[in-house]
């Protein structure tokens, strides 16, 4: 997939009447893997090229970092599932407190028009866009006439009785809720990072722990979970404790901890993806260490059955 910046690259020559995604895209959810779908579909059909464009830095640290929301997904991760959805092109705005005071005229002019020549472009129904979010559907569907692109629009997905958002699935991460997030995902909330070096306490009771280094900012609560252990390729089952230790660690400081079900191999250095399954318990302290092993095998005990019933 080719990865293009504006201001800084020009469009490819390859790339022929884009068919573009337009939006912020955290977390490819359902709602926005609909609109992905529908530019591929779409694209196909006319011999186009289907390209997705989003804004790094996420358009709220600019205009309200007080305000702004933790990220689903790292740039990286978005990338990979857009890819994943078929899309041939990512093109991404740099976003600048310059850019966000321009007019939706401006944006469409400079951007869509002047930087990819695009064909068509397709929006949720509920984008917004310009300084202080002025442009909505309505207005672009007017430009797109004025400037020779079509604009369409895709209705909100709904999950059972609410519409899927990526604010939603904020909310539900942010509470623990992992499977319910994981439903309006269509997969399972992840953790990307790499296995440091820990106290190694895990192998001294029996249950290693592969700790990991992430750059993700949306972290679970402090509890236990069980999870998918992606390494090399491998998905395992595992569970994953997020937390500070209290019943063996005094210093207050987050670790994401992962044992992982039948492994027994040195990951320090290696990258692993933790998928998130359920939310087993809270973390809380032990008054030994052998009533923590004791809990910790029931913990294990309890994913081994809740994975019997699912398919990795």
């Amino acid at each position: 997939m080719d990865v293009i910046h504006f201001p800084d690259d020009p469009r490819p020559p390859r790339w022929v009447q884009p068919v573009l995604a337009l939006g912020n895209f955290d977390g490819v959810h359902r709602g926005h893997r609909k609109i992905l779908d529908r530019v591929c579909r779409v694209a196909t059909e006319r011999g186009a090229t289907p390209v997705v464009m989003t804004f790094d830095p996420h358009p709220p640290r600019v205009v309200r970092p007080d305000k702004a929301p933790p990220l689903i997904m790292t740039t990286s991760q978005k990338l990979e599932a857009i890819a994943a959805a078929g899309l041939q092109g990512a093109a991404i705005v740099r976003f600048t407190p310059e850019l966000s005071h321009w007019d939706p005229d401006t944006f469409v002019q400079r951007v869509l028009v002047d930087w990819l020549r695009v064909a068509d472009v397709w929006v949720g129904a509920n984008f917004l866009f310009g300084h202080d979010r002025t442009g909505n559907f309505s207005l672009l569907r007017v430009l797109g006439a004025r400037y020779g692109f079509r604009a369409e629009k895709i209705d909100p997905i709904r999950y059972k009785d609410f519409v899927v958002s990526s604010t939603r699935v904020r909310r539900l991460l942010g509470e623990g809720r992992v499977d319910e997030a994981g439903a309006l995902l269509g997969r399972q909330y992840f953790l990307d990072g790499t296995v440091v070096r820990g106290a190694q306490r895990g192998r001294t009771i029996g249950f290693p722990t592969a700790n990991l280094a992430t750059t993700n900012e949306l972290i679970p609560p402090h509890g236990v979970y069980a999870t998918t252990a992606t390494v090399a390729g491998v998905v395992r089952s595992s569970v994953t404790n997020i937390g500070v230790r209290p019943t063996v660690d005094s210093s207050g400081q987050l670790s994401i901890e992962t044992h992982i079900f039948d492994l027994d191999a040195d990951l320090y250095g290696q990258s692993v993806r933790v998928g998130f399954v359920q939310r087993l318990r809270d973390e809380r302290r032990f008054g030994s260490l052998d009533d923590l092993k004791a809990q910790i095998a029931a913990d294990c005990e309890r994913a081994r059955v809740l994975f019997s019933r699912l398919s990795l």
